[in-house]
């Protein structure tokens, strides 16, 4: 049964990434003569406080592997970035499918949750930006997959540029629906995400984030990833996340894609 989730989880990865450079190649061929580079959020937990181009659809898009001890989770995460101006847009994520496995019999698999986040940047020059975003979280996962309940989040991000290297530092709380007895619906995450050219076409990212939520143990965890970019119109990750407390996860690894959908306007 197992072997049978790796492959249908592996298929379906296959399957949206063929649909991928589908889109791409179509939409290169609309756009051969525009300058429409897209601004990646992946591999990294923190957002960029920066805005796709103005009117172009991008979806980011991987397959993320975890496990912790016996347990094991696997996901298919997709985001869909629209920038209406340069200082407004949306973002609509979530897992197009999820699969957990505790180890002891017990699985489950199905749709996750939806997240739709309102973003405003405010662009201070071309080496400083800063960002807020509000989002909500919708129980579109059946449990146990998901909590059942919708969850709000806010979150400030500050971007860099410091000469070679970028930043990005993420600050957030969320409103948690559903808590156990003893514990705070609310919890607070900080990350910092690093990245660096190494070569042409390549990049190096690396990550520190944790979540605090009182009543439970921290959560922490460091990223590490690789990025090709072999035009202004797509990039490739791949990578490595290593949970640094007990309750995180012991080690993940993970593989994406964001590529323009459409130009909209």
């Amino acid at each position: 049964m197992q072997k049978h989730t790796n492959f249908s989880l592996a298929l379906l990865a296959a399957l949206v990434l063929q649909a991928a450079f589908t889109c791409t190649t179509a939409y290169a061929d609309d756009t051969a003569t525009a300058d429409n580079g897209i601004t990646p959020y992946r591999p990294s937990v923190s957002n960029s406080a920066q805005l796709p181009v103005e009117g172009q659809l991008e979806l980011e898009m991987g397959i993320l592997s975890a496990r912790s001890d016996a347990a094991r989770n696997q996901s298919l995460p997709y985001l869909f970035k629209l920038a209406f101006s340069k200082e407004w847009g949306v973002l609509l994520g979530g897992s197009a499918r999820v699969v957990n496995d505790d180890g002891a019999g017990q699985r489950d698999q199905g749709f996750g949750d939806t997240s739709l986040i309102i973003k405003r940047a405010f662009i201070i020059n071309d080496e400083t930006a800063l960002g807020l975003e509000f989002g909500n979280k919708f129980p579109t996962a059946g449990q146990p997959l998901g909590s059942g309940k919708s969850d709000w989040t806010i979150n400030g991000i500050v971007s860099q540029d410091l000469g070679k290297i970028h930043v990005d530092v993420n600050l957030n709380a969320t409103h948690l629906g559903a808590a156990d007895a003893g514990t705070s619906h609310w919890q607070n995450g900080l990350s910092s995400a690093f990245s660096t050219a190494l070569a042409d076409k390549w990049n190096l990212t690396a990550e520190w984030a944790g979540w605090r939520q009182a009543g439970t143990k921290n959560q922490g965890q460091a990223l590490f990833a690789l990025t090709y970019s072999p035009n202004k119109r797509m990039t490739l990750d791949a990578g490595l996340i290593k949970g640094l407390t007990s309750a995180s996860p012991d080690r993940s690894w993970f593989a994406g894609i964001v590529i323009p959908v459409s130009k909209l306007w």
